[in-house]
Protein backbone atom coordinates (compact mmCIF):
# COMPACT_ATOMS: atom_id res chain seq x y z
CA UNK A 1 0.00 0.00 0.00
CA UNK A 2 1.54 3.17 -1.15
CA UNK A 3 1.62 5.79 1.56
CA UNK A 4 1.83 9.07 -0.59
CA UNK A 5 -0.19 10.72 -3.05
CA UNK A 6 0.33 13.82 -4.85
CA UNK A 7 -0.68 16.75 -4.32
CA UNK A 8 -3.13 17.07 -6.73
CA UNK A 9 -4.43 14.12 -6.88
CA UNK A 10 -5.34 14.63 -3.37
CA UNK A 11 -7.25 17.79 -4.27
CA UNK A 12 -8.77 15.77 -7.05
CA UNK A 13 -10.58 12.85 -4.77
CA UNK A 14 -11.45 15.70 -1.88
CA UNK A 15 -12.87 18.71 -4.00
CA UNK A 16 -12.56 18.90 -7.68
CA UNK A 17 -14.39 15.89 -8.44
CA UNK A 18 -17.45 17.24 -5.64
CA UNK A 19 -17.23 20.47 -7.94
CA UNK A 20 -17.37 18.69 -11.50
CA UNK A 21 -20.65 16.79 -9.67
CA UNK A 22 -22.31 20.16 -9.12
CA UNK A 23 -21.67 21.89 -12.12
CA UNK A 24 -22.61 18.89 -14.58
CA UNK A 25 -25.31 16.99 -12.38
CA UNK A 26 -23.51 13.27 -12.39
CA UNK A 27 -25.60 11.49 -10.13
CA UNK A 28 -22.38 8.69 -9.46
CA UNK A 29 -18.35 9.28 -8.83
CA UNK A 30 -17.51 6.96 -11.38
CA UNK A 31 -19.28 9.59 -14.22
CA UNK A 32 -16.96 12.53 -13.30
CA UNK A 33 -14.24 13.47 -15.78
CA UNK A 34 -9.95 12.12 -14.49
CA UNK A 35 -6.78 13.16 -15.76
CA UNK A 36 -5.91 9.34 -17.65
CA UNK A 37 -2.59 10.42 -19.17
CA UNK A 38 -0.10 13.36 -20.07
CA UNK A 39 1.49 12.97 -22.83
CA UNK A 40 5.21 14.64 -23.50
CA UNK A 41 6.13 14.37 -27.17
CA UNK A 42 8.85 16.46 -29.41
CA UNK A 43 10.04 16.45 -32.90
CA UNK A 44 13.52 16.81 -33.92
CA UNK A 45 13.16 18.13 -37.39
CA UNK A 46 17.03 18.21 -37.62
CA UNK A 47 17.45 14.87 -36.74
CA UNK A 48 17.91 13.63 -40.42
CA UNK A 49 21.04 14.95 -40.48
CA UNK A 50 22.26 14.31 -36.92
CA UNK A 51 20.96 11.62 -34.89
CA UNK A 52 22.68 12.85 -31.58
CA UNK A 53 19.84 15.36 -31.39
CA UNK A 54 17.47 12.55 -30.85
CA UNK A 55 19.15 11.56 -28.04
CA UNK A 56 19.57 15.16 -26.94
CA UNK A 57 15.66 15.35 -26.74
CA UNK A 58 15.37 11.62 -25.19
CA UNK A 59 17.44 13.30 -22.56
CA UNK A 60 15.79 16.41 -21.78
CA UNK A 61 12.84 14.62 -22.07
CA UNK A 62 14.14 12.52 -19.17
CA UNK A 63 15.30 15.56 -16.53
CA UNK A 64 11.62 17.14 -17.48
CA UNK A 65 9.02 14.32 -16.67
CA UNK A 66 11.32 11.66 -14.40
CA UNK A 67 10.39 8.79 -16.45
CA UNK A 68 12.56 6.95 -19.70
CA UNK A 69 11.67 8.74 -22.74
CA UNK A 70 11.70 6.87 -26.13
CA UNK A 71 13.08 8.34 -28.99
CA UNK A 72 10.06 7.92 -31.90
CA UNK A 73 10.49 6.61 -35.21
CA UNK A 74 9.63 7.72 -39.05
CA UNK A 75 6.72 5.67 -40.31
CA UNK A 76 7.46 5.75 -44.03
CA UNK A 77 9.54 7.36 -46.37
CA UNK A 78 9.52 11.16 -47.28
CA UNK A 79 11.99 11.83 -50.09
CA UNK A 80 11.58 16.02 -49.80
CA UNK A 81 12.47 15.78 -46.27
CA UNK A 82 15.51 13.51 -47.07
CA UNK A 83 13.22 10.85 -44.77
CA UNK A 84 13.76 6.88 -44.70
CA UNK A 85 11.29 4.81 -42.82
CA UNK A 86 12.67 3.83 -39.27
CA UNK A 87 14.62 6.72 -38.55
CA UNK A 88 14.63 8.35 -34.98
CA UNK A 89 12.74 11.76 -35.66
CA UNK A 90 11.62 12.58 -32.18
CA UNK A 91 11.06 11.91 -28.58
CA UNK A 92 8.09 10.87 -26.31
CA UNK A 93 6.90 9.97 -22.57
CA UNK A 94 3.44 9.10 -21.31
CA UNK A 95 2.85 9.92 -17.95
CA UNK A 96 0.22 7.83 -15.69
CA UNK A 97 -0.56 8.15 -11.88
CA UNK A 98 1.89 9.76 -9.70
CA UNK A 99 4.01 10.82 -12.05
CA UNK A 100 1.59 12.30 -14.41
CA UNK A 101 -0.05 14.65 -11.05
CA UNK A 102 4.11 15.08 -10.26
CA UNK A 103 4.42 16.58 -13.65
CA UNK A 104 1.42 18.39 -13.75
CA UNK A 105 1.74 20.43 -10.58
CA UNK A 106 5.62 21.05 -11.68
CA UNK A 107 4.61 22.62 -15.23
CA UNK A 108 1.22 24.82 -13.64
CA UNK A 109 3.37 26.00 -10.47
CA UNK A 110 6.79 26.56 -11.41
CA UNK A 111 7.11 26.15 -15.70
CA UNK A 112 4.14 27.88 -17.12
CA UNK A 113 4.79 31.32 -15.09
CA UNK A 114 8.36 31.08 -16.58
CA UNK A 115 6.92 32.08 -19.79
CA UNK A 116 7.64 35.55 -20.99
CA UNK A 117 5.05 37.77 -20.98
CA UNK A 118 2.53 35.13 -19.49
CA UNK A 119 -1.07 35.62 -20.07
CA UNK A 120 -2.66 31.92 -20.02
CA UNK A 121 -2.95 29.38 -21.83
CA UNK A 122 -5.39 29.29 -25.20
CA UNK A 123 -8.28 27.72 -24.64
CA UNK A 124 -8.90 26.02 -28.09
CA UNK A 125 -6.35 23.34 -28.16
CA UNK A 126 -9.42 20.69 -27.23
CA UNK A 127 -10.12 17.91 -29.89
CA UNK A 128 -13.96 17.82 -29.36
CA UNK A 129 -13.33 14.31 -27.76
CA UNK A 130 -12.29 15.90 -24.18
CA UNK A 131 -8.53 15.78 -24.88
CA UNK A 132 -6.60 19.04 -24.61
CA UNK A 133 -2.95 19.91 -26.66
CA UNK A 134 -0.72 22.23 -25.49
CA UNK A 135 2.44 23.62 -26.79
CA UNK A 136 5.01 24.74 -25.04
CA UNK A 137 8.01 26.50 -27.65
CA UNK A 138 10.66 26.79 -25.18
CA UNK A 139 11.99 23.53 -23.11
CA UNK A 140 13.91 26.17 -20.75
CA UNK A 141 10.38 27.14 -18.59
CA UNK A 142 11.26 23.66 -17.12
CA UNK A 143 13.90 24.39 -13.99
CA UNK A 144 15.29 20.70 -14.62
CA UNK A 145 17.09 21.67 -17.99
CA UNK A 146 20.55 23.22 -17.12
CA UNK A 147 20.57 26.54 -19.20
CA UNK A 148 24.15 26.26 -19.83
CA UNK A 149 23.76 22.50 -21.55
CA UNK A 150 21.41 23.09 -24.06
CA UNK A 151 22.33 23.30 -27.78
CA UNK A 152 19.26 24.51 -29.29
CA UNK A 153 15.79 26.04 -27.73
CA UNK A 154 13.42 23.67 -28.58
CA UNK A 155 9.63 23.48 -28.45
CA UNK A 156 7.47 20.18 -27.21
CA UNK A 157 3.52 19.04 -27.40
CA UNK A 158 1.73 18.18 -24.15
CA UNK A 159 -1.44 16.37 -24.46
CA UNK A 160 -3.91 15.88 -21.28
CA UNK A 161 -5.84 12.47 -22.25
CA UNK A 162 -8.98 12.52 -20.13
CA UNK A 163 -12.42 10.28 -19.80
CA UNK A 164 -14.43 13.35 -20.23
CA UNK A 165 -17.02 13.26 -23.09
CA UNK A 166 -16.90 16.60 -24.31
CA UNK A 167 -14.75 19.85 -24.06
CA UNK A 168 -16.28 21.78 -21.96
CA UNK A 169 -16.46 18.76 -19.35
CA UNK A 170 -12.33 18.56 -20.13
CA UNK A 171 -12.05 22.68 -19.40
CA UNK A 172 -13.94 22.76 -16.71
CA UNK A 173 -11.62 19.30 -15.07
CA UNK A 174 -8.35 20.94 -16.50
CA UNK A 175 -9.76 24.82 -14.77
CA UNK A 176 -10.35 22.64 -11.82
CA UNK A 177 -7.07 21.51 -11.57
CA UNK A 178 -5.23 24.34 -12.27
CA UNK A 179 -4.45 25.02 -15.63
CA UNK A 180 -4.81 28.45 -16.11
CA UNK A 181 -6.74 29.31 -19.39
CA UNK A 182 -6.55 32.53 -20.75
CA UNK A 183 -10.11 34.55 -19.91
CA UNK A 184 -12.39 35.77 -22.89
CA UNK A 185 -12.73 39.32 -23.72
Amino acid sequence: MKNYTPRLEQEYKERIIKSLMNEFGYKSVMQAPKLTKIVVSRGVGDAVTDKKLVDYAVEELNMITGQKAIATISKKDVAAFKLRKGMPIGAKVTLRKDKMYEFLDRLITIALPRVRDFQGIKADGFDGRGNYNLGVTEQIIFPEIDFDKINKINGMDITFVTTAQTDKEAKALLTELGLPFKKKK
